[in-house]
């Protein structure tokens, strides 16, 4: 029993601390889901839940440090009853959500390690049952776990790693996540992850005289009722597949990946930073060496008039607002792209002069 309650204790404290340190890395983007989950609910089980929305930052940055402060305390033993108390209640919540999601297929990624481990809906469902028999056993065995050190180093432990990851916490957002592990990254070429890197195959599953078989290719056979198609080789499947941009009735996609454009990102215009608005306006003039362009979630009607209220002369084009907070955790936000290959990213806070970007350019 002891092998399984140390198992359970150093399992479980790793599990959290890397869990947390990878939404710490991107608070935004664990944000964005937080809304996500709070809309969902609002909509099916209560409309109080629409009162935490604007809350989902700070719930991102207080729920991401505290899965690393409770693993931290966990693998060190500080005040274990509290920590285990706690652990147990988060992972009944968080159990209950992500059977919810899988369920009634309502969130089809739970965002338990961000973007750099995506996860199916019931997958994450089995992961917090597994850590849920775990922590039951922590919870069990809580009085028998021993500290490894001694009070003030374990305060100081604790204390520490709160401060640290506040503040790394707080970085990210005032400028972009320190790893990113989005399709949009700095170095990738998105017309290639716009399309599948091999042939897609799929497992057709049917049924006939109440058994279930399983075929590489639809079967011509009569009888058999179709019940789903499985795909075996999803690594292969395209890693972009809703970029598209427009303006009207036309298609502005393929001219977005090629020459040299710098894209500015502003979505919702309500959420939109001034902050940085006469550089960002320096950016729209004409330039020999790049097309400023800037993509936009918002209506026609509303983003005219932003436009003209803020004097940003370059041309305007719409996409769907989820792929442009996938694009930039920033609002507005910068990409630089050259033949559809990412150069470059700028938060709004670190909005570069038509300089900077020239000198990127000429390195290439």
């Amino acid at each position: 029993m002891k092998i399984i309650k140390e198992f359970a204790r150093y399992a479980v404290g790793a599990l959290f601390v890397f869990s947390g340190i990878i939404k710490v890395n991107d608070p935004v983007g664990t944000a964005i889901k937080l809304e996500e989950y709070f809309q969902v609910f609002a909509s099916d089980i209560a409309p109080f839940f629409e009162w935490f929305v604007p809350a989902a930052l700070f719930l991102s940055v207080f729920l991401s440090v505290l899965e690393v402060v409770l693993g931290v305390a966990l693998i060190v033993g500080y005040r274990i009853r509290i920590t285990s108390w706690v652990l147990l209640a988060m992972i009944i919540f968080f159990t209950f959500l992500t059977f919810y999601s899988a369920y009634f297929n309502k969130v089809t990624d739970c965002g338990c390690f961000g973007d750099a481990i995506k996860l199916t809906p019931w997958e994450s469902f089995y992961k917090d049952i597994i850590l849920l028999v775990l922590i039951g056993v922590i919870f069990w065995k809580k009085d028998s776990y021993k500290p490894m050190l001694g009070p003030v180093f374990q305060e100081v432990k604790i204390i520490g790693t709160t401060l640290v990851m506040l503040i790394l916490a707080i970085y990210a957002i005032m400028h972009l996540p320190f790893i990113d592990f989005r399709a949009y990254k700095v170095g990738n070429h998105l017309p290639s992850l716009m399309k599948n890197s091999e042939p897609l195959k799929y497992v057709y599953i049917m049924e006939k005289d109440g058994e279930t078989f399983e075929f590489e290719t639809y079967p011509s056979e009569g009888g058999y009722e179709y019940k789903e198609a499985k795909l075996i080789n999803p690594e292969a499947a395209a890693k972009i597949t809703d970029l598209n941009v427009w303006q009207g009735d036309n298609d502005y996609t393929n001219e977005l990946l090629s020459g040299t454009k710098l894209i500015i990102i502003i979505h919702q215009i309500e959420k939109t930073s001034l902050d940085k608005i006469d550089r960002l306006r320096n950016l729209t003039f004409d330039n020999q060496r790049f097309d400023t362009w800037i993509l936009t979630s918002s209506g026609y009607e509303r983003f005219e008039a932003f436009r003209h209220e803020n004097q940003l002369a370059a041309p305007y084009f719409f996409a769907d607002a989820t792929v442009l907070k996938t694009m930039v955790r920033s609002n507005p936000g910068i990409l630089l792209l050259k033949d559809g290959t990412v150069l470059a990213k700028w938060h709004y806070n670190d909005t570069p002069l038509a300089d900077d970007v020239i000198e990127i350019l000429n390195r290439q």
